[in-house]
This record gives C-alpha cells, sequence and structure tokens, in this order.
C-alpha cells in the first residue's frame, strides 16, 4: 500500500471552485508558473491527511494522489454550468402582485 500524503489545498483568489492540491511539504512550487498565473493567489483553505480511501466532494482521492505524485499538483476546476439554468437565469421574470 501506497503511504498517504499530507496535502493542502488552494482555493483560486481569480475564479470560485477552482482548486489546487499539492503536498504540503513542497506547497504551490510544482505548480507551473502560467498555471498560477491564470489562477492567480491561492489562499489555503485545507490541510488533511489523503489517503485513497478518503472520501472527496469532487474528486476520487486516488487521482488526486496520483497527480500530486506524478505532476506535483492536482488542479480541480469549477463544476460545468447546465446550459438550461443559465437560460433560466437569463429568463426575465414577470412580479406578481
Amino acid at each position: 500500500m501506497k503511504e498517504p500524503l499530507i496535502i493542502e489545498i488552494f482555493r483560486s483568489s481569480k475564479r470560485d471552485e477552482m482548486y489546487i492540491y499539492v503536498e504540503k511539504a513542497s506547497g504551490l512550487s510544482k505548480v507551473p508558473e502560467d498555471l498560477m498565473v491564470r489562477f492567480g493567489k491561492g489562499i489555503s483553505a485545507m490541510t488533511m491527511l489523503l489517503t485513497p480511501e478518503k472520501k472527496l466532494a469532487r474528486a476520487e482521492a486516488q487521482t488526486v494522489i496520483d497527480a500530486i505524485r506524478e505532476q506535483g499538483f492536482y488542479l480541480q476546476l469549477p463544476p460545468a454550468k447546465d446550459d438550461y439554468l443559465l437560460d433560466l437565469y437569463k429568463t426575465p421574470t414577470e412580479a406578481v402582485y
């Protein structure tokens, strides 16, 4: 069994719901510079012990672990917005009195 990782999760200062997961010991040092330009200032959101069995909200723990071990980070993008929800938001509503 592989060793668990102590990770730190940073949220983007530029985009809602965008996160970068990194090994705590290395911080954001392994994240490419052009990605950091798009990501903005990394705001620490959480530190945790990550094991393959850990339940994460929008990613598989093993996928995150593998990405951190292979490339030094895991990027979690904002969820896709459903087109119909955007249409509902843009549709004018009538006030009912």
